[in-house]
């Protein structure tokens, strides 16, 4: 007979397979739906009880086709006439035991009358739990109805994350960041927060430790959470510049990890300040978005306990401070700590407009934590070369030409139109200027001449310089132009028509594109 299953994907069977994403259901809350007016006849009745998916088989033995964490619907077609009488129940149940199923529905008409009562005892010695699904519930309601209270939790663990995400970022904003941070966390897990320095001491903590020893102090629960720290520590330089591993063994330590001591779901993220901070966080239990709530916590505890506790943070609010009060870039580069030299990046994610936690994460991998968030871009100011810039995964990204500090500005313009084109081209990463030419052997003064007095007919718009200068780099397309300004193709036909005839020329001829984009590269 042929198996059906609600599982939103196809199973392949495997040695231990992973229940999905999705929140579980408690099967108390299917009960309590009046719509299908279901009954639980027979087996523990504990709330903790939680079903994963709905699966319908009339197999004898459905131990094949089971996941764990099923609640398996039947309306006893596989039953035979002297199944009462023998241990067809008994091996039935125990074969749906074995197998991880969290319950049984069975189905009342048009196959068998009442629930047979052989099942019921067998349920009830097996410890598990037994609903009848009346004759005006069908097994595709059941189904939907599971589906539809797991997009509600979906939904409440969203909003719940989103919430944390929130309250967070404040607490990271407040007078004593750290501590507040902490506490934050605890409060959204319910559990213990602590900060655990490179040594291996505690910095901070906040909330209790759940578990047996309960009030926060040591037992089972702290060792095991102080052992999973030293796990994920990084390996880090002593003052003489020699090297300590702290977390043991060889190779590559994780970045985080996590495991159950005395009841307690224990996790431990390494903070990315390259300084062997790690933050332990002990919980009751483990939600699916309470890692997403550890990371944000993670992140913003990397930039406090790596930018504002640092004499680098110190010296580059001295330099915004100069800024503002009018002293010139190259006086204040120096305080940056990036050399002569630098490269703007502007980047744009494949998702949602970045906010401040997904910038944060973005800097460090370039190598800079000088990051700002404008709209749908950010813009970060990298010392030039103490790391290859490369393709970052999930971002789209243009790299300005490396200037001195004097030519910030000049940088990001290049850094934008680098953009522009790399999302024009669908290109993950496209840098301004890579390649010399022949170009690149006239005086920059007379080419910055020439370029003035050719396109003095539309300098005083700048909509059509930028739309002339996109269209040339793309090769006169105008979809992939029009893509790259987000403006309708005929705004690009009717801007690039306007330019022709201001300049007097004929945009079709090469050597006049060649011209014009000389003139528009030096201007």
């Amino acid at each position: 007979m042929e198996e059906t299953s609600t599982m939103p994907d196809a199973a392949v069977p495997g040695p231990a397979p992973a229940v999905p994403p999705t929140p579980p259901v408690p099967l108390a809350a299917l009960l309590a739906r009046e719509d299908l007016g279901l009954r639980q006849i027979a087996g523990p009745q504990d709330s903790a009880t939680v079903i994963h998916w709905a699966h319908t088989s009339e197999m004898a033995d459905p131990y094949p086709y089971l996941l764990g964490g099923e609640l398996l619907l039947t309306a006893g077609v596989h039953v035979p006439e002297a199944a009462g009488s023998g241990t067809y129940f008994d091996d039935y149940v125990s074969r749906i035991v074995e197998a991880g199923g969290a319950a049984l529905g069975f189905g009342v008409a048009p196959v068998h009358d009442t629930v047979p009562r052989a099942l019921v005892v067998a349920c009830d010695d097996y410890g598990l739990p037994l609903v009848e699904v009346p004759p005006r519930t069908t097994f595709s309601g059941v189904a939907r109805a599971v589906w539809q209270l797991m997009a509600q939790a979906r939904h409440t663990e969203l909003r719940r994350v989103t919430e944390a995400q929130q309250s967070l970022a404040a607490a990271a904003a407040r007078p004593d960041p750290v501590p507040s941070v902490l506490r934050q966390l605890a409060q959204r897990v319910g559990g213990r927060a602590t900060l655990y320095a490179p040594d291996g001491g505690e910095v901070a903590s906040a909330g209790r430790m759940p578990g047996a020893g309960g009030g926060g102090g040591g037992g089972e629960v702290s060792g095991a959470l102080a052992g999973l720290v030293a796990v994920v520590r990084p390996t880090t330089r002593d003052g003489s510049g020699g090297v300590s591993a702290s977390g043991g063994g060889g190779g590559p330590t994780p970045s985080s990890a996590s495991d159950t001591a005395a009841g307690v779901h224990l996790a431990a993220y390494a903070l990315g300040t390259g300084q062997g901070f790690v933050l332990g966080v002990a919980a009751p239990r483990r939600d699916p978005g309470d890692h997403t709530i550890a990371s944000v916590g993670a992140v913003l505890l990397s930039l406090l306990t790596g930018e504002h506790q640092s004499s680098t943070g110190a010296a580059r609010s001295s330099a915004l401070v100069r800024l503002l009060l009018g002293a010139a870039p190259e006086e204040v580069a120096p305080l940056l700590g990036g050399g002569e030299r630098w490269v703007v990046v502007h980047a744009r994610p494949d998702g949602p407009a970045p906010d401040a936690v997904t910038a944060s994460a973005l800097g460090p991998a370039l190598g800079s934590a000088l990051v700002d968030v404008d709209g749908d871009v950010v813009r970060v100011l990298v010392p030039a070369g103490h790391r290859e810039l490369t393709v970052q995964p999930g971002w789209t990204c243009g790299v300005s030409a490396p200037v001195g500090a004097h030519d910030w500005a000049s940088a990001d313009t290049q850094a934008g139109r680098a953009l522009s084109r790399a999302r024009a081209t669908r290109a993950r990463l496209v840098r301004h200027g890579e390649h010399q030419g022949l170009t690149d052997l006239v005086p920059p003064t007379e080419a910055a001449a020439h370029a003035r007095t050719l396109l003095s007919p539309i300098t005083a718009n700048p909509a059509l310089t930028e739309t002339l200068r996109t269209w040339l780099s793309l090769h006169g397309s105008w979809d992939r132009t029009a893509v790259a300004l987000s403006v309708h193709r005929n705004t690009v036909r009717q801007r690039i028509t306007r330019c022709a005839t201001l300049l007097s020329t004929d945009l079709d001829d090469p050597d006049v594109r060649m011209e014009l984009w000389f003139a528009l590269r030096h201007a």
